[in-house]
């Protein structure tokens, strides 16, 4: 008898025990005595048994689907950060029975078009509730969500005003650790490489530059240009290190602005580690292909995943309970070649107490 044959009916023949029995042993085992309960998981596990997710829908009114609306990315140069995410994110529902309903929704469109593609989802009850990511103040798909009542949960901080019910990085202190490091490793003068873009997690990132750089003993401060041009900004910092007070550990608030500073380090006849440390943020796969290998910061997407799925599903079975404050999580940042002062060329992480261990 294959799993897709398999009845409720066998299973309460197979264990024994009544058709509503092995119902409460699914649905509410806590009714069941344990040596009851174990009987029918046996037959259960034994026969290969699949409950009909659909009966159980039009039962409790849920789908145990996710809307997930993916980030626009382009296919021939992929976004692996985001990639990473959405791996993390069906492992997450996956484990507590759920799935993910991938769609379109462009928070860059008019106002309209992204509430037509949430309320078209909404109205057809396809999904329980969604789960966003890049979230930023003016969201939106946050106004949708929140005017629309429908349950979701967001990576990345909600304005205030909305529902709180997000989970973020504490981009300012993982920022924050990296330069007492570069202090703590002899490096006196530190320069952040700013980017053009107004984005809520790289102006996190910038705090917390200036809050730890302000420890430097000869200073710290900032280059950039207005439009993000990498050739505009590998020559202002090629320009920065060849003066004669040059700092000598470049911060960049991203993993693509590192590689801009590698570039801009070599032009300027430094070498990168020896000469000049530089740090990036996100870990994507490029930090460990580079030379040296580049320092960065690990965003915890597996625990950022499940605290998302555990914070939707409780919106979902709580709609009166609305959380007032989001969940903050603390980022790992990984040390390699481009600072190898802290413990040479072999990548590190930072645990919580600020002590290294194997990355």
């Amino acid at each position: 008898m294959t799993a897709r044959q398999v009845t409720i009916e066998d299973v309460a023949r197979a264990a024994g025990v009544s058709r509503q029995t092995v119902s409460n042993a699914l649905n509410a085992p806590g009714r069941l005595r344990p040596s009851t309960l174990a009987k029918v998981t046996a037959a259960i596990d034994a026969l290969g048994y699949q409950p009909d997710q659909s009966a159980r829908s039009l039962r409790t009114g849920t789908r145990k689907v996710i809307g997930y609306p993916a980030p626009d990315d382009n296919p021939a140069d992929p976004n692996p950060l985001m990639g990473g995410f959405l791996q993390a994110l069906v492992s997450a529902a996956d484990a507590v029975g759920h799935r993910i309903l991938l769609f379109r929704s462009d928070p860059r469109q008019s106002a309209a078009s992204v509430a037509k593609s949430f309320h078209g989802l909404i109205a057809a009850r396809q999904v329980d509730g969604f789960v966003l990511s890049d979230v930023v103040h003016d969201d939106p798909r946050v106004d949708v969500l929140t005017e629309a009542g429908f349950p979701f949960a967001a990576f990345g901080r909600t304005a205030p005003g909305r529902p709180q019910n997000w989970v973020d990085i504490d981009s300012t202190a993982a920022t924050g650790e990296l330069v007492r490091r570069l202090i703590g490793q002899g490096h006196r003068r530190l320069c952040y490489v700013n980017s053009a873009a107004s984005l809520p997690w790289l102006a996190d990132r910038r705090a917390g530059f200036l809050q730890a750089a302000a420890d430097a003993p000869d200073g710290a401060f900032e280059v950039g240009v207005p439009d993000d041009d990498p050739v505009a900004l590998t020559l202002a910092v090629q320009r920065l290190l060849t003066g004669p007070d040059h700092p000598t550990a470049l911060v960049c608030p991203s993993d693509w602005l590192a590689l801009t500073a590698y570039q801009a380090v070599r032009a300027a006849g430094h070498t990168v580690g020896t000469g000049i440390a530089v740090t990036g943020f996100n870990d994507i796969p490029l930090c460990t292909f580079l030379q040296p290998t580049l320092t960065s910061v690990r965003l915890p997407l597996p625990a950022i995943a499940h605290a998302l799925v555990d914070r939707l599903i409780s919106a979902v079975e709580h709609p009166a309970t609305t959380p007032t404050t989001g969940l903050l999580l603390p980022a790992e940042p990984v040390l390699r070649g481009s600072t190898p002062d802290a413990f040479g060329a072999r990548g590190r992480s930072i645990d919580s107490a600020g002590s290294p261990g194997s990355a």
